[in-house]
């Protein structure tokens, strides 16, 4: 196993458990009306779903590996600014900059 398929397969399986908590956890939504982006928290879900699903597809097509690796990033590039924003921790921020490390890095060696 490669380390991108092993950081594929992190950052998938924490998307998806992230999508899922979102529908079960009542903490899930307070969380994005905190962010003051309540509007906007089934499209965050949806799309960190499809991205998770991507990087698993991408795993053999390596065109839907670099598109979701850099949407994930992205997506949790702007979770880190509205993190920061709000003037979080860096303890509470820190996943969100792991992930977008995570699938930086992912989108980075897939271009390769």
């Amino acid at each position: 196993m490669t380390i991108v398929t092993l950081f594929v397969l992190i950052s998938s399986v924490s998307f998806y458990v992230y999508a899922i908590s979102y529908f079960i956890s009542p903490q899930m939504k307070n969380e994005f009306r905190r962010f003051n982006l309540e509007k906007l928290g089934l499209l965050v879900i949806i799309l960190e779903f499809l991205g998770a699903t991507g990087l698993l597809i991408g795993l053999k097509f390596n065109l839907i590996l670099t598109l979701s690796s850099l949407g994930l990033a992205l997506l949790m590039l702007f979770g880190l600014a509205v993190r920061i924003k709000l003037k979080d921790s860096i303890w509470v921020s820190l996943p969100a900059g792991f992930f977008l490390i995570l699938n930086l890095y992912v989108f980075l060696a897939s271009i390769h």
